[in-house]
């Protein structure tokens, strides 16, 4: 069993990583705050980087079952006048969109002074990047006293259970 060694890099990595949710959720209080956001990512990434380190760290963000098919999209505009008819058909297909690559432009989104876009953007990339994690964060969330009880309900455990997939360890 491999023993988790808190040494200081790893004391100062996760309090990063707080200060980075807390920036974060500040700037989401107040309406998406570009400077909070920007810092609560800045923050939230070189904390994770220092807790698991530069090579998990890379490992993690460059997995390559991180790649989801998004949608497909086309879109017609038709613009014409009396005098001259113009159609222009524009068709943007996005096939594939990788969880690394969505955080990545929403953070970089956030950074220039897109907030909102960019919230949206680093949400499904995360989304994405810890999907293997949910189903080990509902059997811990399964067993913490009072909340636990709830999420222990029949059509509560039905509905994990049926979105359940293979557990992922921490």
């Amino acid at each position: 069993m491999v023993s988790f060694e808190m040494n200081d890099r790893k004391k100062i990595g996760l309090g990063l990583t707080g200060f980075g949710i807390f920036f974060s959720f500040l700037g989401i209080i107040f309406f998406f705050d570009k400077g909070l956001l920007a810092m609560g990512n800045i923050l939230f990434f070189s904390g994770v980087t220092l807790t698991i380190g530069l090579k998990s760290s890379m490992q993690f963000f460059m997995k390559r079952n991180n790649f989801k098919v998004l949608f497909a999209l086309s879109l017609s505009l038709s613009l014409s006048s009396q005098f001259s008819p113009l159609i222009f058909t524009t068709w943007c297909i996005l096939v594939v969109v990788q969880g690394t690559i969505s955080f990545g432009a929403g953070f970089f989104l956030v950074v220039i002074g897109w907030p909102i876009l960019g919230m949206i953007l680093e949400a499904y990339g995360f989304i994405v990047l810890f999907s293997g994690f949910w189903p080990t964060l509902a059997v811990f969330v399964q067993k913490i006293p009072v909340l636990g009880w709830v999420f222990q309900q029949p059509f509560v455990r039905s509905f994990f259970d049926s979105h359940r997939g293979k557990r992922m360890p921490v």
